[in-house]
């Protein structure tokens, strides 16, 4: 007969190690499968990992956990083809305990979080694909794997299979994502030594940069870039909307080659060496794309939920903080020995109920705004950096002549009237 498991969780990412470690440590049976070599060697994620949630989980996980470097800067740069304009938050406590953020390398960290799971009694299986939920009688009691004998069953089953999920949409959980609805973002890990990151970007031994980039990067399209300091490399990436770039006829890794060669972002680059090459898809739908959470014996958790904040550039937070919410479902569940959809909606409840669904929310119309309006990308940014370079340059030009130039400028394409419900529809959007 096929071993029976309190939990199975599928996918050994940030929250199927949230789910696996929080369950174990109350005493649950569980199993946690991930279909990479090593949790890690499959995932991807620009690189920030954010204190606060895992925490919660692991208290002062910072005194063991392989993390690069403590964030204590965040720069937002809007470039246009030879220019970019700046502006950025530093605070040197972030430096020390508690810290904020860190950045990290998943294949390091993903194993690490992994293990302690392991530690607290889970069991991990690698190199294993489940290629579907078995479901009788309308529930979910196990998965199927690509393993000979290889049905596995449990109470709850955890999704924690990515963005596309295929095991949430085979349970009829969403459909097909649109486009607009998901990112594609590719990265690489370039090596450059520990004195030249210091150097270059201005930082202490132990002091890292978040580098978020906007504008000429991505075309016009809807999306970001990315430059991350880790101890001896740095993280650069770009994604966009799958939507931005079908319409757009992009290639993702030309957007990442042309980002590299950008005048602003080449002289931090001089030198490296590239260690690794990734690309993943990203969730972007936000609170309308959120897909049916709870279903009788199946839990959906992290990016499988549409779990990311893409104006703040969240996930991790989130998929650690939903797969905690998870197992601490199922654990209650276990108590009244009821894994129906009722018992387990209190999941749905809670995610809704906390920063997760409350920053979805607030942030449901941002991604359709910009998408539908590609002139804040397209003229805006580029319109910011011609009216510094107006205002700044010292030709003898009066500075009331600069300032009625750059007005002009401004209101020249859309006219005061659209400019002034540009800047509103922005404001709303992100209010």
């Amino acid at each position: 007969m096929a071993e029976k498991f309190d939990m199975i969780i599928v996918g050994a990412g940030p929250a199927g190690s949230a789910a696996a470690y929080t369950a174990a440590k109350e005493g649950l049976k569980v199993l946690l499968i991930e279909r990479g070599e090593f949790p890690g060697a499959k995932n991807v994620m620009g690189g920030i990992l954010y204190r606060k949630q895992l925490e919660e989980i692991i208290p002062e996980f910072w005194h063991e956990a392989p993390l690069e470097r403590p964030v204590v800067e965040q720069r937002f740069w809007f470039l246009d083809k030879e220019s970019m304009v700046t502006t950025s938050y530093k605070d040197k406590s972030w430096a020390e305990e508690p810290y904020n953020s860190f950045t990290v390398l998943r294949a390091k960290f993903d194993k690490w979080f992994a293990q302690k799971a392991v530690q607290q009694g889970a069991l991990l299986i690698n190199e294993t694909v489940v290629t579907e939920c078995i479901v009788e009688d309308g529930k979910v009691v196990g998965v199927r794997t690509d393993r000979p004998d290889g049905d596995v069953y449990a109470d709850v089953v955890v999704l924690a299979d990515g963005v596309n999920s295929l095991l949430a949409k085979n349970l009829g959980f969403h459909k097909e994502w649109k486009p607009q609805e998901v990112a594609l973002s590719v990265m690489e890990v370039l090596k450059l030594d520990k004195k030249t990151v210091n150097e270059r970007f201005n930082v202490g031994e132990n002091e890292g940069v978040s580098v978020e980039i906007f504008g000429e990067a991505t075309k016009g399209a809807l999306g970001t870039s990315f430059l991350y300091t880790n101890k001896d490399s740095v993280n650069i990436g770009v994604g966009t909307t799958l939507s931005g770039m079908i319409e757009r006829k992009m290639k993702p890794h030309d957007l990442l080659e042309e980002l590299k060669a950008h005048p602003m972002i080449a002289p931090y680059l001089e030198g490296s060496e590239s260690q690794e090459y990734l690309a993943h898809l990203i969730p972007e739908g936000g609170f309308d794309a959120v897909p049916k959470l709870v279903g009788d014996g199946v839990i959906v958790v992290g990016d499988a939920g549409q779990f990311v904040n893409a104006i703040h550039q969240e996930g991790s937070n989130m998929a650690m903080k939903s797969g905690k919410l998870a197992a601490e479902t199922v654990v209650k569940a276990k108590e009244l020995n009821d894994f129906s959809e009722a018992a387990l909606d209190s999941y749905r409840t809670d995610i809704y109920d906390s920063f997760i669904g409350k920053d979805l929310k607030k942030y449901r119309d941002a991604a359709h705004t910009f998408e539908e309006n590609p002139q804040y990308f397209e003229e805006y940014v580029p319109m910011m950096n011609q009216a510094m370079n107006t205002f700044f340059t010292v030709d003898g030009t009066p500075k009331w002549e600069k300032q009625k130039k750059i007005a002009a400028k401004v209101t020249a394409g859309r006219g005061k009237t659209g400019l002034v419900k540009d800047m509103y529809k922005a404001w709303k959007a992100v209010k």
